[in-house]
């Protein structure tokens, strides 16, 4: 036992002896290592960084060319892969119409999705429930000038009554005057026209906001200003028709999420199991396809659902 004790010692003490310079030699050896695949992947990184900036939107996805970022819920959250968007009819729950993009955003969706859900139910008149996300006064207009009546809230998206000052809201427009009532009892009147991105804009002001005791809760420039797009009556006549008819917003959950939840459950955790935007288009048709049998033989009955489909 002691000689073994021995002999494990000096074989530590050789190896303490190693000769120093061997030593920094191998050191400086992997650290070259290092830096030389540091510098490919860097090289690499870089080509990718080309590619990315010379694309559209400065997105590129290395699995699936077609995929793009998507906006989730979660702050600071997001995925890569498709947006689909579906329009769902109150009565039976059956899908009307159906789209997949690779837009990452809702935004620019709601007017299009509304057209082709009018066109294949063949009316001229329809009304639309959607979400905050769908919100933008230029898709409003578009539907309003096509016979589409829309339902939906606008999100907050102004600072200011975060910080505990007054909103647009807080402000009270009299078409009669073309002024707008602010919450001190001023009136802001119209001051000059602008475009801006495409949208003709009046600004409207007053000059009391110097004299005025609750200006700290309003702004903290010199005067308060507020912006009217040329349809902001539309605007308005969404935002009453929501307060009218609150319970909307509760039938639009009902009525459009059951699908997608069903169909997300069909799919399992996966989601699409294809790739570009072409072959999950296909993909997600079958989904909707399968979807929709089933909910109308819940409805009607498999032998009515036959006969109904050999008549025509």
């Amino acid at each position: 036992m002691a000689a073994w004790v021995s002999t494990g010692l000096r074989r530590w003490r050789l190896a303490g002896r190693q000769d120093p310079s061997l030593a920094r030699t191998t050191k400086t050896a992997r650290l070259k290592d290092k830096i030389a695949k540091l510098k490919e992947e860097m090289g690499r990184l870089g080509k990718l960084e080309v590619r990315m900036l010379a694309e559209p939107d400065q997105q590129i996805s290395l699995t699936d060319p077609d995929a793009r970022s998507m906006a989730t819920s979660g702050r600071g959250s997001g995925m890569v892969g498709y947006n689909v968007q579906a329009a769902v009819d109150t009565s039976h729950h059956l899908i009307v119409a159906h789209e997949v993009t690779n837009v990452g955003t809702d935004r620019a969706q709601l007017a299009k999705m509304a057209e082709q859900v009018k066109a294949a139910l063949e009316t001229e008149r329809l009304d639309v429930v959607a979400d905050r996300g769908y919100y933008k006064g230029e898709e409003i207009l578009a539907c309003d000038e096509v016979g589409i009546t829309v339902t939906l809230p606008k999100p907050q998206t102004s600072g200011s009554k975060a910080k505990g000052r007054f909103g647009k809201q807080d402000f009270v427009y009299l078409a009669a005057d073309d002024v707008y009532i602010c919450p001190a009892g001023e009136r802001l009147v119209y001051h000059y026209t602008n475009v801006e991105k495409g949208l003709t804009l009046r600004r409207y002001g007053t000059n009391a906001c110097q004299s005025c005791a609750i200006k700290h809760r309003c702004t903290t420039g010199k005067k308060r200003r507020i912006t009217r797009w040329e349809h902001e009556h539309l605007l308005e006549t969404v935002q009453r028709r929501l307060h009218e008819h609150p319970e909307k917003m509760r039938q639009r959950r009902e009525t459009v999420e059951h699908p997608f939840g069903t169909i997300k459950f069909w799919m399992g955790y996966t989601h699409f199991q294809m790739k570009t935007l072409k072959r999950v288009g296909t993909e997600m048709a079958l989904h909707v396809l399968a979807y929709n049998l089933k909910r109308v033989m819940n409805i009607m009955g498999i032998g009515p659902l036959i006969a109904a489909m050999s008549a025509a």
